[in-house]
């Protein structure tokens, strides 16, 4: 067993470190490793083409897949696993469907410390998957879903000197509540509407959180409403009931039993707002927009958040005069398989420009 950093200092002088940037509001002691890959500081991307579609005033995308491995995973991880560091764990666990393995994999080598990651076999976005290989984790695929994956590992994590740093772990919700504050410090005030992904649940919970803190400090006059969305295939929340097979394309959030589904539901009634469900048609369509319309390559869950908000304004939502925010959770290269099934606009000609200028008719 490789041992753990004692301490060590980012190069953070431009703000963006989250740990340092929201340290008072963060666990953070004099303990704490500050140890960072970059995390935190993603960027919100105004619509080019949706807002004017959907009516809205404004519509903004927080740029999540910017993170250091590609999804929002890695704000919650920056902080668990530093606390697991400091309190002197020898390994860390987890169960995914992919972006907390490749997260998880990441910060624990940054820290010195073993990563071992329990899968779903046959479940997981091989872009994902790779990730956590290529960071040296130990995997294990097991015979059953993401929600048999946590239990396991939540009875390992308390047979064993190991972190589990799943969002059942509290110092994951709060380093991901830290993208409520940069929105809300970015656009001076709470965004009329906050549309996410909800798989585990974690981080609606997590960006409620983060909006009330800000709330309760003045430092905002009002939270949003928060709109969750989850796919019609593995929605539990919507139902009211534990999936026990769920289904979607959009593997993150394939998830039939919550971990954060007490948090979810304190979010969708403490803000006004509501949880309900997307179809993999709808979600895959909002996918497609996003990347002919908007420039933006996400993962099919992240676009779950877009295809939500347009499935409510589909449905006679009146939109107009409201800002928006949806939480583009993971990068399109997590799941590239999805994005290959489109129809390329592929042309053959031989090496010579005459040629390529007949095919292209110009």
């Amino acid at each position: 067993m490789t041992a753990p950093l004692v301490a060590a200092h980012p190069l953070s002088g431009d703000g963006r470190f989250i740990m340092e940037r929201y340290r008072d509001l963060l666990p953070v002691t004099d303990a704490t490793p500050l140890v960072t890959l970059g995390e935190g500081g993603t960027p919100l991307i105004r619509s080019r083409v949706l807002e004017g579609e959907l009516g809205l005033e404004g519509l903004y995308f927080k740029a999540e897949f910017q993170n250091p491995t590609g999804s929002f995973k890695d704000r919650g991880m920056v902080v668990a696993v530093a606390k697991a560091a400091e309190a002197g764990a020898e390994a860390v666990i987890c169960a995914s469907t992919g972006n907390t393995s490749a997260s998880a994999a990441a910060y624990a080598v940054r820290h010195g410390l073993d990563a071992v990651v329990v899968v779903p076999a046959g479940n997981i976005a091989m872009g994902k998957l790779a990730q956590a290989v290529a960071h040296g984790a130990t995997i294990v695929a097991i015979d059953g879903s993401f929600d048999d994956a946590l239990r396991v590992v939540r009875d390992l994590s308390e047979r064993h000197p190991v972190a589990l740093v799943n969002s059942v772990n509290p110092h994951r919700i709060a380093g991901q509540k830290t993208a409520a504050f940069e929105i809300a410090d970015e656009l001076d005030r709470a965004p009329d509407l906050l549309c996410i992904p909800v798989g585990n649940a974690g981080n609606i919970t997590a960006y409620w959180h983060g909006f009330s803190e800000y709330y309760q400090m003045e430092r905002i006059a009002s939270r949003p409403r928060m709109w969750g969305f989850q796919a019609a295939g593995a929605a539990p929340l919507v139902s009211g009931e534990r999936v026990a097979e769920p289904e979607t394309i959009a593997t993150a959030i394939r998830i039939g039993n919550p971990a954060s589904w007490d948090g979810a539901i304190e979010a969708r009634d403490g803000s006004g707002g509501s949880i309900t469900a997307v179809t993999d048609d709808e979600i895959t369509h909002a996918y497609r927009r996003m990347a002919s319309d908007e420039g933006i390559f996400c993962e099919p869950a992240s676009a779950a958040s877009v295809a939500g908000l347009m499935h409510r304004h589909a449905a006679g939502e009146d939109l107009s005069g409201l800002t928006a925010v949806c939480i583009i959770t993971g990068a399109g290269l997590k799941d590239p398989d999805i994005a290959l099934q489109i129809e390329a606009k592929r042309l053959e000609a031989p090496a010579d420009p005459d040629a390529v200028e007949r095919v292209l008719g110009w």
